[in-house]
């Protein structure tokens, strides 16, 4: 009887840690992309991004699926940003340009916080500045905000004295985006290029 009731107990511990086991596989979704590491935030990754429709800088009017048909590195910017947001840029696409070269087809994605002053024109001629064919976005006030909220991105356009310069207040993160409109990952402005391409090749390779 002794060795029958020692038998039942063991059972049900080992039914509750594999059912432990599966609420900690279910929480990391079964993930595919665990081994790549990345950045962690409250609420997770599945907490950024919505769907959008903007208008890209040859004036086309494209949704987030259209967007992102590929990995992608987005970031939010402006124009007339004085110094960091040309410099993200150029590490955005000096990340993208390595992982080329490593036969892995990744884009850069830049959504523009100021939209008052960046038309697709604007945008065009601040995009063709780096390599890549950098997709440039712009769009209404509302399709802005709602944009940079989806991504929880802080901004604010310092323009109350109404004069055509000011500065815009942003953050300056940069997100890695999958196909599906999936975001997984992100990187802070001090992340050198080669390791972004490090990380995101980990993501790359994961997709198959």
């Amino acid at each position: 009887m002794a060795d029958r009731k020692i038998l039942l107990i063991g059972c049900v511990a080992a039914i509750a840690l594999l059912a432990a086991g599966g609420v900690f596989l279910a929480s990391r979704g079964g993930d595919q992309f665990a081994g790549c590491g990345g950045s962690a935030v409250a609420g997770g990754m599945d907490s950024f991004g919505t769907d959008f429709t903007l208008t890209r800088q040859d004036g086309q009017r494209v949704t987030a699926q259209q967007v992102f048909d590929k990995p992608s590195l987005l970031y939010f910017g402006y124009t007339s940003c004085p110094d960091v947001c040309p410099m993200d840029s150029a590490r955005n696409a000096e990340a993208a340009a390595l992982l080329q070269e490593q036969g892995k087809d990744v884009q850069t994605v830049f959504i523009t916080v100021d939209p008052k002053r960046d038309t697709p024109e604007v945008v065009a001629d601040f995009t063709s500045l780096f390599p890549g064919d950098m997709i440039g976005l712009t769009g209404s006030d509302e399709e802005i905000a709602a944009v940079n909220k989806g991504w929880r991105n802080y901004y604010k356009a310092n323009d109350a004295e109404g004069g055509d310069y000011y500065l815009v207040d942003h953050m300056t993160n940069t997100y890695l985006v999958l196909p599906g409109n999936k975001t997984v990952d992100f990187f802070n402005r001090d992340t050198a290029p080669e390791v972004m391409a490090e990380r995101v090749g980990c993501f790359v390779d994961a997709l198959g």
